[in-house]
């Protein structure tokens, strides 16, 4: 059985979408994940867009309310921004909670191609330590 994964953002637009998208396709085998945020947002378009640069399909992606989640199980609840890791209500019944802390690309400034640089880093970091802390490589930040 798949274990269950809610990625939370403030905003549901950009860092929990990411999130969302690459462990659904890297480790779709293993996890299910998905996002919500405490204050959605409609996706951000280059968060969309830099998941397409490597072959993620999220076009049809759309913001969630945390409060869509209210009352289901998760195996774990993992907050990607400091703001949701303060405001996150708690989840009982045996979930892990944990914040893994990313820079918030909708903030970034500059050029478009700054822009995406900034996202496509971003997305990389996400990749990298969420799916290393999901298939135990790294060490748990709390």
């Amino acid at each position: 059985m798949k274990k269950r994964v809610l990625f939370i953002c403030t905003s549901n637009s950009c860092r929990s979408q990411l999130a969302e998208a690459l462990v659904n396709h890297d480790l779709g085998d293993r996890f299910e994940a998905l996002s919500a945020g405490t204050d959605p947002k409609p996706p951000h378009p280059l968060a969309i867009r830099v998941l397409a640069e490597i072959g993620i399909d999220h076009s049809s992606a759309r913001s969630k309310s945390m409060d869509e989640f209210a009352g289901q199980a998760f195996d774990f609840v993992i907050t990607l921004c400091d703001s949701a890791n303060e405001t996150c209500p708690l989840f009982f019944g045996g979930v892990r909670r944990v914040h893994l802390g990313f820079d918030d690309p909708a903030r970034a400034e500059g050029t478009e191609e700054e822009r995406l640089a900034i996202f496509r880093r971003v997305r990389d970091e996400i990749r990298s330590q969420v799916e290393a802390f999901l298939t135990g490589k790294l060490e748990e930040k709390i």
